[in-house]
């Protein structure tokens, strides 16, 4: 198996552990699209009680990526995602945490 299979299958199960249910092909385009930083430890997971890497989520990925206007609202998607993922989680690796924003902000169009 792959290391990226490998990842899927986490991401999978994590899903399942969190009743989130999640369409698989988008899922691994978002994956796709994190390049090898989901096979790095520090890398592969969103730290959310670290405000400048909430600040690079919201400038690279839903500003610069998915192509959105900085406002109050994607604080708030940001909020949303941590809340899906529970605050005391530390399992909120980035393709998760991206897939869960692009849906949230309805732009799967931009995979």
């Amino acid at each position: 198996m792959s290391k990226f299979d490998e990842c899927m299958n986490t991401y999978r199960a994590e899903f399942k552990k969190l009743n989130v249910s999640f369409d698989d092909e988008l899922l691994t385009k978002v994956a796709k699209g994190c390049g090898p930083s989901i096979y790095n430890k520090d890398a592969a997971t969103v730290a959310t009680s670290d405000s400048s890497e909430l600040a690079t989520v919201k400038n690279n990925f839903l500003i610069k990526k998915l192509g959105l206007k900085d406002s109050a609202d994607l604080d708030k998607g940001i909020g949303k995602v941590v809340e899906t993922f529970g605050s005391s989680n530390k399992n909120k690796y980035r393709a998760m945490f991206y897939y869960l924003l692009t849906k949230e902000f309805s732009k799967e169009s931009a995979y």
